[in-house]
């Protein structure tokens, strides 16, 4: 295995913010900083990348540490032994993995990484932003990292393609955007997914839905039911998405169209399909609405769209309509009734020259249900609405409420309160679920029941 290979599977041991070396000052923070730059400069003149070639990863962590103790020796540099460690890690990360991003990374508590500058890095811990002590030495080395995630994936970041959508092994999203669009320096986001993906249990165990709302979402799934899921940025629409494709039955294949690859679906039978952004010549893209219609000829039973967002939506809506049932996407909107508005919008974007009844012909003929999702004050996320769409009256697609959420204050801890309750609708789609084998209680849309 070569050096590179090596480099990018190393694993860093758990640590956490805490572990970190304590920074009282400014000038102690940059003091550190600078010996660290020094320090890697220094063992880049010194190592001998041939002979590394053939070390196991934890030897090539030992030889590390050996160099970095030794040049500590040479130099008479005085450290404690925490500053010590901390420092030898530091290094390792840099050599071996992402840098500072390395410590974040470790702390599974952490669901957000946003690097506003080399300087200035913030995380989110349970739906909360929190300020970190975190930083890169300087614009340089901020951009150094961003091109190794970025080449990983086979994609670039420079001024004539200064955004870029990728991932990190771990299926993390990322998104990175540098000068001259980003004025005070290049910039990156890193959205981070749980290495054991969530199950319904570990949404009704956090009061995001009901015991009776994942029951009815199970069904829609194994009935092939079409679903939208609708929500703003970081509201938990793709996590939900996961967890409904794990109702699909094994037997049946799936395709998943996505920009970056974020779905961890469980099933064996999945196809996973990826954008392509144009080369350095300005040729070779390949986006959504291509490979929509690619799915097509692969045969598949459902096809799932991590976020419809232009002209796909045409493509998506009619392969809904002409045979793979039960496909699902998602879409950036504040309600139920905006995310129909996004999605008519976006087939006007497809140059078809439909009428607007027309296009919403199509969006109420393929769609049968729009989960609402959303991240509330606190950081909480809800299923706040769950709504079925009936049909058309004239030209106004009609839509019925199953499910709610019914915000009734914030207590006194900032803690938003509030209740689940079913609106009393009997919804037209249990008719579909009883003919695919899935019996739902009339109990469940009782409209008195109340979960806090």
């Amino acid at each position: 295995m070569s050096l590179r290979a090596r480099i990018e599977a190393y694993t860093p041991e758990p640590a956490s913010l805490e572990s970190a070396v304590p920074r009282n000052t400014e000038e102690t923070q940059q003091n550190f900083h600078t010996l660290k730059a020094t320090m890697h400069r220094q063992l880049l003149e010194r190592i001998d990348l041939t002979a590394m070639e053939s070390m196991a990863p934890e030897k090539l962590r030992q030889e590390l540490k050996a160099l970095v103790e030794r040049l500590l020796s040479e130099q008479n540099i005085a450290l404690n032994e925490s500053e010590r460690r901390n420092l030898v890690r530091d290094i390792q990360h840099e050599m071996l993995g992402l840098g500072p991003l390395e410590l974040l990374l470790a702390d599974t508590s952490i669901s957000d990484i946003l690097i506003n500058s080399y300087a200035q890095i913030y995380v989110e811990r349970r739906g909360r932003l929190e300020l970190t002590d975190i930083r890169f030495n300087d614009d340089a080395h901020l951009m150094k990292i961003i091109d190794k995630i970025v080449s990983r994936v086979g994609r670039r970041i420079d001024e004539s393609s200064p955004m870029v959508d990728a991932r990190l092994a771990d299926g993390s999203r990322v998104n990175a955007i540098i000068p001259p669009l980003a004025i005070d320096g290049p910039a990156m986001s890193i959205r981070r997914f749980a290495a054991t993906p969530l199950k319904m249990h570990d949404l009704i165990e956090r009061k995001s839905l009901t015991p009776d709302m994942a029951t009815i979402l199970d069904g829609l799934s194994r009935a092939k039911v079409n679903i939208l899921i609708s929500g703003g940025t970081g509201s938990g629409k793709t996590t939900l998405l996961n967890i409904l494709s794990a109702g699909i039955p094994p037997g049946e294949r799936i395709i998943t169209i996505e920009d970056a690859a974020e779905l961890q679906l469980q099933q064996l039978h999945v196809i996973r399909l990826e954008t392509r952004p144009p080369n350095i010549e300005g040729r070779g893209e390949v986006n959504q609405r291509a490979l929509v219609r690619n799915s097509l000829r692969m045969r598949p039973d459902r096809i799932i769209l991590g976020e419809v967002r232009g002209a796909e939506a045409v493509d998506m809506l009619q392969a809904m309509n002409t045979g793979h049932e039960g496909s699902m996407a998602t879409i950036h909107a504040n309600t139920p009734r905006d995310a129909l508005t996004r999605l008519e919008n976006m087939v006007g974007m497809a140059g078809l020259n439909l009428t607007p009844k027309v296009a919403r012909q199509q969006v109420s003929s393929a769609i049968t249900v729009v989960v609402q999702v959303a991240r509330l004050s606190d950081g909480k996320r809800k299923l706040v609405s769950l709504q079925e769409i009936t049909g058309m009256e004239g030209d106004v697609i009609t839509m019925q409420e199953v499910f709610r959420y019914v915000q009734t204050g914030v207590a006194s801890d900032a803690t938003v309160t509030g209740y689940f309750q079913a609106t009393g609708i009997r919804p037209l789609f249990l008719e579909r679920l009883r003919t695919h084998g899935v019996v739902i209680s009339e109990a469940l849309l009782d409209p008195t029941r109340r979960f806090e």
